[in-house]
């Protein structure tokens, strides 16, 4: 008859060489492995998130750059504007200070007084402020622009057909399309009353005419 130990509890099998505890790491890890899917999703949602964050700010950070280059070269434009207008001032203001100079200029050339010395400076003189731009325009037989001439003498005359620049008082000068003097002229108007007493003369002619082709008729 045997005998039963008292107090004694029956073990699971364990296999050779391992002890009781190396079953629980097994029960852990796959409740790690079971947890690592829902932490990887999390992680690349909250990726996501940080790139399109990445992503807005490039695109505001983009837009600001491309408007402050749109300044920038708006001002740049301006700037070089300004430059030239200033510019063209300041030469416009110069040769309108020696124009008195070059009419002094004209008339010695017109009297035959410019000679010697003085026509080498004064062509020198001339030749600079062509080269910065002054143009002379006014002449004699062209017809009558109030934009650019100025009229101080005025008559008529029976050969012009309409309002002519007879004779030119003083050059206007321009630089480019800008008008610094307008040319002072001596204009003339068609006499009143010409081209009605032509019409009339031409009325009457072809009536001459017929009288005398009717004379040899009758004859």
């Amino acid at each position: 008859m045997t005998e039963e130990t008292p107090g004694f509890e029956e073990k699971p099998d364990v296999p050779s060489g391992a002890t009781p505890d190396d079953a629980e790491p097994k029960a852990a890890s796959s409740s790690e492995e079971q947890a690592a899917p829902a932490g990887d999703a999390n992680q690349t949602a909250g990726l996501v998130a940080q790139l399109d964050q990445v992503r807005t700010a490039l695109g505001e950070r983009t837009a600001d750059l491309q408007r402050l280059q749109a300044e920038y070269q708006n001002y740049r434009r301006r700037v070089e504007r300004d430059r030239i207008t200033v510019k063209e001032i300041a030469v416009a203001n110069l040769l309108t200070e020696l124009l008195p100079v070059l009419d002094d200029i004209g008339r010695a050339r017109e009297h035959g007084e410019l000679v010697g010395g003085f026509k080498s400076v004064a062509e020198s003189l001339e030749t600079v402020a062509a080269k910065m731009g002054l143009q002379q325009f006014g002449k004699e037989g062209e017809p009558f622009d109030p934009t650019i001439h100025e009229a101080l003498m005025h008559s008529y005359a029976p050969d012009v057909t309409e309002t002519t620049c007879v004779a030119i008082l003083q050059p206007g000068y321009r630089i480019g399309e800008r008008t610094i003097r307008p040319a002072r002229v001596a204009v003339a108007e068609p006499q009143p009353g010409a081209q009605t007493v032509k019409a009339e003369g031409a009325d009457e002619a072809p009536a001459a005419g017929d009288d005398k082709d009717n004379g040899p008729e009758e004859g």
